[in-house]
Formats: structure tokens, C-alpha cells, sequence
């Protein structure tokens, strides 16, 4: 039973670990910056009669 405890316990520990370490880092969606992209639209410069896969 106390090692079942313990188990549970290590358990809430990493869980709370883990959150307080993805708040710290930032972690999040940040949008693209499409200034730093090549190029966006392939198909723009595509030539014809040139096969595309």
C-alpha cells in the first residue's frame, strides 16, 4: 500500500513539474512569419509543359 502511495505521489509530482515547466518555457502557438518564408506559392513560377508530382 505505501509503495502505491508513493507511486501516485511521484506521479502528481511530474504531472505538476511538467506544467510548471511548459508555463515557463513559453510554450505556445506563435503565428508563422511569412517575411522569412522563401517562397510561399510554388505553383507561381511553374512552367508548362514540365511534369509536377
Amino acid at each position: 500500500m505505501v509503495l502505491l502511495i508513493l507511486l501516485a505521489a511521484l506521479a502528481l509530482w511530474a504531472l505538476v513539474a511538467t506544467v510548471v515547466e511548459l508555463r515557463r518555457d513559453g510554450y505556445r502557438a506563435t503565428p508563422t512569419d511569412w517575411t522569412r518564408v522563401v517562397d510561399r506559392e510554388p505553383l507561381r513560377r511553374a512552367e508548362s509543359g514540365h511534369v509536377y508530382r
